[in-house]
């Protein structure tokens, strides 16, 4: 910790993200302090601006309170340090490349989709894009790289509640859209400054499939540890249950970001029609 002198850049950003942080997680200066193994005057006189962190300090806070590693980025950049994680959207170590593949080659003919933070599909199974075409008229083209995928704009939140989308398919919309709705907005909750996905949730809140009584979120209700999806367009009647995984202890923001949802056949008539669509 040092003291900030007139010819430091502004320090007001430090003490708004640290008050941020910390009121996010209901932690006062002391139990921030006692969890850090810092005293309760160094947290005071950090979230005063009287004193700058180094960027230890602040790697040691941002672990303490799970900020995101881009919100740990700004405030080592508010300090006056440089950001130690890598921010560049494309920037997957190759271990985790080749642990997506592994995972979406093992997981067939079932679906796999992987989402970044504001829900945009970046990757696919070769089963998830069957089933993708077989719902949204999207043909039996052969499964699309990251470059084309970023083409067509796949959003799994805008689908899902997208009246052109796969909204009319999804048998038990009521269910599943507030739940996802209510996720995405505990997540703009807990991330106030991601200004996409504040876009994403408005877009969201203005479609017409969203009901009147989903729009307070009641986060009192806990989170379904997985989703049961039950699809209907013809004569594909399919239920699976979902599942969502993330990296654990990421050390870049995109690997932070990434979310792979596996799709599991509820039934074994589901698990027939994944291999006849595969």
């Amino acid at each position: 910790m040092r003291p900030v002198t007139d010819t430091d850049r502004p320090a007001g950003l430090v003490p708004a993200l640290l008050k941020q942080w910390r009121a996010q997680h209901g932690l006062s200066q002391l139990d921030l302090a006692l969890a850090a193994d810092v005293s309760a005057r160094h947290v005071s006189f950090l979230e005063t601006g009287r004193s700058l962190p180094s960027p230890e300090m602040v790697l040691r806070l941002g672990s303490v309170v799970g900020a995101p590693l881009r919100q740990v980025n700004m405030m080592l950049v508010a300090a006056g340090h440089d950001p130690v994680y890598d921010e560049a959207p494309d920037a997957l170590p190759e271990p985790v490349t080749e642990a997506i593949g592994l995972l979406k080659a093992h997981h067939e003919p079932y679906p796999l989709v992987v989402v970044d933070r504001t829900y945009d599909v970046v990757d696919v199974n070769a089963g998830a894009w069957a089933l993708f075409g077989a719902l949204l008229d999207l043909g039996s083209s052969p499964v699309p790289g990251a470059e084309d995928l970023r083409a067509l704009g796949l959003n799994l939140a805008r689908l899902t509640f997208d009246p052109e989308g796969a909204q009319p398919h999804l048998v038990n919309f009521d269910d599943v859209g507030r739940q996802l709705l209510w996720r995405i907005q505990g997540e703009v909750l807990a991330d106030p400054d991601d200004g996409a996905l504040r876009a994403l949730l408005d877009d969201l809140l203005a479609l017409p499939t969203i009901r009147d009584d989903w729009r307070a979120v009641d986060l009192t209700v806990p989170s379904e540890p997985a989703l049961v999806l039950h699809l209907r367009r013809g004569e594909l009647d399919l239920r699976f249950l979902t599942t969502v995984t993330a990296f654990q202890a990421p050390q870049n923001v995109a690997v932070e970001q990434l979310r792979i949802e596996q799709w599991f056949p509820y039934d074994d008539a589901t698990a027939t029609a994944c291999r006849t669509l595969g």
